[in-house]
């Protein structure tokens, strides 16, 4: 069992630790209720919320588009036309691969398992440093064992073992944001297709990071079985839906499953799909990198470069440096909560001093503990006092976890809201 910095052990299936406020889903659930509260506080003094977690989760609709607000009608206009976009995005061909959407990328992973992992077989995960955890969740439902891989000589020989894996989950862009190198990502894909083993790949950023930012081909430029990735990701306007392509006979199978389950995304929202489509370019993806980096030098001057991990897309305050920093600031010498707590805490004074809305909350539970600082675009740092702005409030919200973090109750109430109290579920 893995554990972090201060010997907790990480709970299945995440790379972090629970703590005794945030012990299950359902905890991080109340969580983002608490969050919503002071939403919903800010605006009743017309104070804004800025979203400056680097996802674009929103829907609208162009002037005379709202007869296409339909299901019906929508999916007969515009699927031929998504079809064709979506191939774009993923270098795809049409004579040999297609596209469907899911209501979420988890959607899309998971029906992935339930199609192309046969029950009973052991499958193969590569990252540059884990899979997410709705991989492994997917590949568990599937019915299958799954091993999580990082060094490229044992994925060599678990490819190689006998039997043979039942699939390989490639995530080329790790949600710590760090990258394959390409020749390890072609490899692995020409390991496994060699020995027939189908190749699904989690590209929830990296389908526009690794081609924008690192000269990677395009997903399906490379002969996988399926390619998953979001559209509230990096240079896309949303909303949050799965994208999906893959060979086209595979995608046939899932789009039928995923219709089965009410997994399939609602044809209504195609035209803002269609819209993100046609909006994207490898240009927007890059842009939004330097702008963050400009947030990573200001944060870097208030912290110093120990206390913020910079990977080539994004800065990072991992869990136990914001644990550390507040326990440093606050005189204490034993920590009184996990560092996941402690990020869920600072993101909380973000948004409720500040409004600002950090990618903290996108995930339920969150794929990583630390607060990540990525795809930041001009306009949103503008609205937030800019990177020195951002930087300062990261700094004085620290400042202000000091002062609550060895108070448990004032913790519990600033993470949970009025669900402080609630009797808790059983830990996962």
């Amino acid at each position: 069992m893995t554990k972090d910095r201060f010997g907790n052990e990480f709970a299945p299936g995440l790379a972090y630790a629970r703590g005794e406020i945030l012990s299950s889903t359902a905890d991080d659930l109340a969580k983002l209720r608490a969050a919503w509260a002071h939403i919903r506080a800010r605006e009743a003094e017309g104070e804004e919320t800025v979203n400056a977690s680097g996802l674009e989760r929103c829907m609208s609709v162009e002037p005379g588009e709202e007869r296409l607000l339909d299901d019906e009608l929508a999916a007969a206009l515009l699927t031929d036309e998504l079809k064709e976009l979506g191939l774009k995005m993923f270098g795809g061909d049409a004579d040999a691969h297609d596209i469907m959407m899911t209501n979420r990328l988890t959607a899309g992973l998971w029906v992935a398992a339930n199609v192309v992992v046969p029950r009973g077989s052991h499958v193969v995960g590569f990252s540059p440093t884990y899979s997410h955890p709705a991989v492994q969740r997917a590949v568990r439902d599937a019915g299958a064992t799954f091993t999580d891989l990082t060094d490229m000589e044992e994925l060599k020989a678990a490819l190689a073992a006998d039997p043979k894996p039942g699939a390989l989950f490639l995530t080329r862009l790790a949600v710590s944001y760090q990258i394959l190198d390409e020749a390890d990502l072609r490899a692995a894909v020409d390991m496994a297709v060699a020995r027939d083993i189908p190749v699904v790949v989690d590209d929830a950023g990296g389908a526009r990071v690794g081609p924008a930012c690192f000269g990677h081909p395009r997903t399906l430029e490379l002969p996988v079985t399926v390619a998953c990735t979001g559209l509230d990701k990096y240079g896309t306007l949303g909303p949050r839906l799965g994208l999906i392509g893959g060979k086209a006979e595979v995608i046939a199978a899932m789009r039928a499953r995923a219709y089965e389950l009410g997994m399939e995304a609602r044809a209504m929202l195609y035209p803002q799909v269609v819209r993100s489509l046609k909006y994207y370019s490898d240009e927007k993806v890059r842009d939004l990198v330097d702008c963050t980096m400009t947030v990573r030098d200001a944060v870097v001057g208030k912290l110093g470069a120990e206390r913020v991990l910079v990977t080539p897309v994004t800065a990072q305050l991992m869990a136990e440096d914001i644990l550390e920093i507040a326990m440093a600031r606050s005189g204490v010498n034993e920590a009184p909560c996990v560092p996941y707590e402690a990020t869920a805490a600072l993101a909380m004074l973000l948004l409720r001093d500040y409004g600002i809305l950090t990618v903290h909350f996108a995930g339920i539970p969150p794929g990583t503990s630390a607060l990540m600082l990525k795809f930041i675009s001009p306009e949103v740092l503008a609205r937030i006092g800019g990177a020195d702005g951002f930087a300062s409030a990261i700094d004085a919200s620290l400042d202000k976890l000091g002062s609550i973090l060895t108070d448990k109750d004032e913790l519990a109430r600033l993470l949970k809201g009025a669900e402080a109290n609630v009797p808790k579920v059983a830990a996962e």
